[in-house]
């Protein structure tokens, strides 16, 4: 979904404590696997069991087929981390439990219908990720391709290599990724927030709490940051007077 934002490690927490419902495991481990390994939700969806189950546990490096990636180019393999292997492994049990067999050949997020012949739709998974995302108490645009962006979004900030953020997504062109990449929504919120008149109101105070250790310098710059004339005191450094302000005399002109 175009303009999409990306989730952070602790919204992606938030979200993944938030599905409910007899397919929940289903749907938190699709969630889970997507912010792990990155897939486009068509790959994810097209994954079989034994594409991620394989002699008695979960893969470390899941292969994207060439016959299930957009535009069927060229497969790629993506490492598995702990909280992929761990999804791997709830899926594993769940389809245990839910159809009292481990099928390699079976869809990995099956359908509710068919007995889990057929794979979830996109639309069902947009339609399963959406109240979550509204449970965690989430805002901005969010989808199916969030899981996509988180993934990138993490990796880059991690690697600080586009190259390698553009092959695991398997992007023809680095352009592409960096289109792809934004900026930290953590670190754009914090700025905000530091943008604030109550922020800036707050660092006023830090700054008259701290004057009295501060260098000639830097009371100097703060005197001219607030717009006052200093005139008289370069003049009066000038004439080889050391610059200096007693205690009241600066905390009065800082006021």
């Amino acid at each position: 979904m175009k303009g999409t934002r990306p989730l952070d490690n602790t919204e992606i927490r938030k979200v993944a404590e938030a599905f409910n419902g007899t397919f929940t495991v289903r749907n938190r481990n699709l969630f889970m696997l997507g912010v792990s390994v990155g897939g486009r939700i068509s790959e994810l969806l097209a994954l079989k069991v034994g594409d991620v189950w394989q002699n008695g546990k979960p893969v470390k490096d899941l292969l994207f087929a060439r016959s299930i990636v957009k535009g069927g180019e060229v497969s790629r393999a993506v490492p598995v981390n702990v909280d992929g292997r761990e999804a791997i492994e709830a899926l594993i049990a769940w389809h245990a439990e839910q159809y009292a067999d481990i099928d390699a050949t079976r869809p990995l997020f099956p359908s509710r219908k068919g007995r889990g012949t057929k794979p979830m739709t996109r639309i069902a998974a947009h339609d399963v990720l959406k109240p979550a995302f509204e449970l965690a108490g989430l805002n901005g645009k969010l989808g199916t391709h969030s899981l996509r962006k988180s993934y990138a979004q993490r990796l880059y900030e991690q690697t600080n290599d586009i190259y390698a953020v553009q092959e695991m997504l398997g992007h023809k062109s680095v352009v592409t990724t960096q289109r792809y990449l934004g900026v930290n929504y953590a670190s754009v919120r914090a700025a905000s927030e530091a943008m604030s008149i109550h922020a800036e109101s707050n660092s006023s105070a830090k700054t008259l709490s701290s004057v009295n250790d501060a260098s000639d310098d830097e009371l100097l710059i703060e005197l001219l940051r607030r717009g006052y004339d200093v005139t008289r005191l370069l003049q009066k450094s000038e004439s080889e007077q050391p610059f200096q302000l007693s205690e009241e005399k600066t905390a009065s002109r800082f006021v």
